[in-house]
Order: structure tokens, then sequence, then C-alpha cells
């Protein structure tokens, strides 16, 4: 049984899709004056949302957009008001490359540098562009990108503080990865759990648990066959769980300066996806075998009557990158969309039961923060208008996991939805009771808007809708603290 609200119109254009993946090369600060609705008064703290913020290097468009230089954006809300600030991530390569005005580096998505094959053969030299996600931990605000060391910004002013490496967890040149997870307190006080990838003709997982303060509880390594692509995990007490997805990689074109690291990732549907069980405190991994799939991201897992349960955004194959496409006009009837699959693990036998929870498309799940790692009911996450067929992320979609019923809310036809973010509501009754909180692009303004709904009914519509007088380009991941980094309330800030 779904309830829905919001648009009867279902078709969207691709045009208006498309047109909110433009470069927003300026800098802005100021307080938020066109707001529809009220922000609810017990909302507090601070929204950070990472994400591309160039598309183009003076001119030169990029490849695929998960290759465009880190953008951070927040807003910071007290007392019914909000303060807006964004800025870019002053990464080596884009400080670099702002100064030559062309392209100076390689990207992962297919970017390639002027000049053709023979000005990128053997180039192995990528940029680290900090665009994935952004975390607070242990008083850090850091920007993340898996393929390298974080980038430590201040958190009211978002200036590049430098690389981190974690109080030395990391080294010089290594990763961590872009979907840190914070444990609510399964062992006592809450942690912050992360790990890094080194792939090659085998590959080496660490998993890495961090106190509070920032200094590492455990590290603890593990060695898979073969090629890994692995961007999420998920966590439960006593378990983190990783989805070896059944694909190999063929480097020569990379090598060859013909394509990007991710254009040469193929899907071998032939091949089972891996469950990759890794126990916390150190003991051996146990691997169990799957129905082919292929997983960017997670939703949520727990442990229950002895079993292992994880439900995970599945693709029926790797969203392949066509080397020929320009991705603002993909044909969403031949690429596959995500579905939220539910892995029920029985480790004593080493099987897995599959079924499918939603079958509509949809990604970027999101919960109440204490239930990570907890059998949960309330799941939040992106979907398309329509119930059926790949199309843009319009709409919000609320999952009861006990009854498999749904409440969605759509912003179409010229409504695009970012990555949304459940708040718990502070002493809240209840684990749906809090905000969703989405940063979406609105195409009818050609600007974004930060749009507020209730938990506990998001087919109500928005609570508050926030306009800001720009776009923000669409974002990847970000997360919501309840502390307050904007300026004082009645003070003057730099009108961006």
């Amino acid at each position: 049984m779904t309830a829905e609200a919001g648009t009867d119109t279902a078709a969207f254009s691709v045009e208006d899709w498309s047109s909110g993946y433009r470069s927003q090369p300026n800098e802005h600060s100021y307080w938020v004056t066109d707001i529809e609705g009220h922000i609810p008064a017990e909302l507090e703290g601070t929204l950070f949302r990472n994400g591309p913020g160039l598309l183009d290097i003076h001119g030169h468009p990029v490849k695929h957009p998960f290759d465009g230089d880190g953008m951070i954006s927040s807003i910071a809300i007290q007392g019914g008001k909000a303060f807006f600030r964004n800025r870019f991530v002053r990464t080596a390569g884009y400080v670099a490359e702002q100064q030559a005005n062309k392209p100076l580096f390689r990207g992962v998505f297919g970017t390639q540098k002027p000049g053709g094959a023979l000005a990128n053969a053997f180039d192995l030299n990528l940029k680290n562009i900090a665009n994935t996600h952004i975390v607070y931990w242990a008083d850090k605000l850091l920007a993340l990108w898996e393929a390298a060391e974080p980038h430590r910004l201040d958190p009211a002013t978002l200036e590049t503080l430098g690389l981190d490496y974690l109080n030395g967890l990391i080294a010089p040149g290594g990763s961590f990865t872009a979907h840190p997870k914070i444990d609510p307190g399964h062992h006592g006080d809450q942690r912050l759990v992360g790990f890094s990838l080194k792939t090659g003709l085998s590959s080496k997982i660490t998993l890495y648990e961090i106190d509070a303060q920032g200094n590492a509880l455990s590290q603890y390594s593990h060695t898979i066959p073969g090629f890994a692509f692995i961007h999420d995990f998920a966590l439960t007490p006593n378990y983190a769980i990783f989805f070896q997805n059944p694909v190999s990689f063929g480097p020569i074109p990379f090598l060859l300066g013909f394509k990007g690291a991710a254009e040469c990732i193929s899907f071998n549907p032939k091949e089972p996806t891996k469950i990759l069980i890794v126990p916390r405190n150190g003991d051996p991994m146990q691997v169990i075998e799957t129905d082919p799939c292929f997983v960017f991201h997670h939703a949520n897992a727990f442990e229950q009557d002895g079993r292992v349960v994880i439900d995970s955004i599945c693709y029926g194959s790797f969203p392949s990158l066509d080397g020929s496409s320009d991705f603002r006009e993909v044909d969403f009837d031949s690429v596959p969309a995500g579905e939220l699959w539910r892995f029920s693990l029985d480790l004593e036998a080493g099987t897995a039961e599959v079924s499918k929870q939603v079958t509509r498309c949809v990604e970027f799940p999101t919960l109440h923060p204490d239930y990570l790692g907890r059998p949960y009911r309330h799941l939040f996450i992106g979907t398309a208008h329509e119930p059926q067929g790949n199309a843009p992320l319009q709409a919000l979609l609320k999952l009861d996991t006990h009854t498999g019923e749904t409440e969605v809310w759509s912003a179409a036809p010229r409504g695009f939805m970012g990555e949304p973010l459940f708040v718990p509501r502070p002493q809240g009754q209840g684990e749906d009771d809090g905000w969703v909180l989405v940063l979406m692009y609105n195409a009818e303004r050609q600007c974004s808007d930060l749009v507020i709904l209730e938990g506990k009914d998001i087919t109500a519509g928005p609570v508050a809708r926030l306009k800001l007088p720009h776009h923000v380009p669409y974002g990847l991941h970000g997360s919501f603290v309840t502390h307050y980094f904007g300026p004082e309330a009645g003070s003057q800030d730099a009108q961006g």
C-alpha cells in the first residue's frame, strides 16, 4: 500500500534535469531570507553537503560529474533562521588548475587532459578532488574522497586547513573511505568506523575504529582475492559487511590514455556477488555468495535471531559509463535502476536469502542515526516520481520495513532531489519523530531549495522551503551536526 502526495504530472524533461548540471564557480555567504513556511524552532544545527561544484575547468567540460572539484555547502540553522555558505575545497589540484586556467589532471571517470591519448598515456597522477562526503568528527570537519586522504576544513568558514591523516592512522598517499559510519554506541560511547581499500590482483580492506577524540581504537586488515570496487559498507554491533561486486578491471585503455579508470570496469553477470562479513574484533572474515548485483550504497544492517540482515540499494548490473555519451543526455531506459533488496545471512550455514523490499527506482537511503546497526522500522529514500522504470530522483519515499507500506512526496515535474537526511527531533518520541532535510534543484527557478519535511508525515509536504538565490549543482553526500556553525542571528556577514 502506498500513500502519495505531490503533483499528478508524470513527465519530466531532460532539459530541466540536465540544467542542474551547471558549474557554480561563485562562493557565497548570506542569510536566507526567502522562506516559505517556517523553520521548526527545535531544529538547530548545521547541514553540510559535498558534491562537484565545477563541471568544467576554464571551459573544458568534465567527462562525468564525479570528476568535478569538491564544493562544500553549509546551512546553519538556529532560532528559525538559516545562514548559507559555500566554498571550494582548496585541494592542491584545484589550486593548480585555477592558476593554470586549464585541466592538469585526468579524472577517474573519464575526464582527460587536453591533447588526446598522447598527453594522457601512462599519466597515473590523479587529483584528490575531495568531492564525495563531508563529516564532522573529533572536532574536525573532513571532506572525503575515497581514493585519497581527507581534507580538513574550518566548520564555520569552510576554509581549507590542509590534508588530515586521522592522527597518523593513514599515511601520506593513503586513502580513507567516503562512507564512514558513526556507531551510535553499540560498545559504549559513539565511535567512527571507516575503511580503506587497496586494489590489485588481490585487494586489501583495512577497517578502522576511531574514538570521539580521534584516536584509533582498532585497526585490522583482510586480503580478498581479485579486484574490488567497494564504495560503501554496512555496520552492526559485531560486523562490518562489504559487498564485493562481480566486476573486473581491464587497465590497458586507461594506461594508454584512451579512458578513465572507472570506464575500464566491466560487470560479470555470471559471477556471484560476494558478501564479506568482517568481525569487528579482528577474527577471520567469512565470505557468502549471493545473486549477481551491483551495490553502491547500503541502507542499514542488523543482527537478529542468529542472522545478519543487510538492506542495500541493488542494481541488476553495473551502471557502466558509455565512453561516447554525454552524461547530460542519458537514456534512463537503458540504465539499470536501483532497488532496495534485503539479504538475510545465515552465518552458520553460509547462505543468503534475498528478497526485494522496494522495486521502485530508489537511491540515497537515510534513517534515524540511533538505529544504525539495529533492527529498525522507518527508512527514508530518494525515489523516482513514477512507480515503474528508471528516472531522475524527484520524490521522497518513506518505507515501513515492518508492514511494507510506503508514503511518497513528489516534487515533480520540475523538482529534482538530492540525498535526504533524517534529523531526529530533540527528545523525540519514535523512530520517525524528526525532520527530513533535502537540498533539491528547482528547475522552474533554475535555483536550489532546502526542503524540510516532517518525518511522521512526509505526504503533508514541506513545513519549510528555503529558496536559495542560485543553484547548487547536484551533490553526493552530506551530514547534519547539532552544533550551530553560523554567525550570530543579528550579525552582518558578507553577501555573496
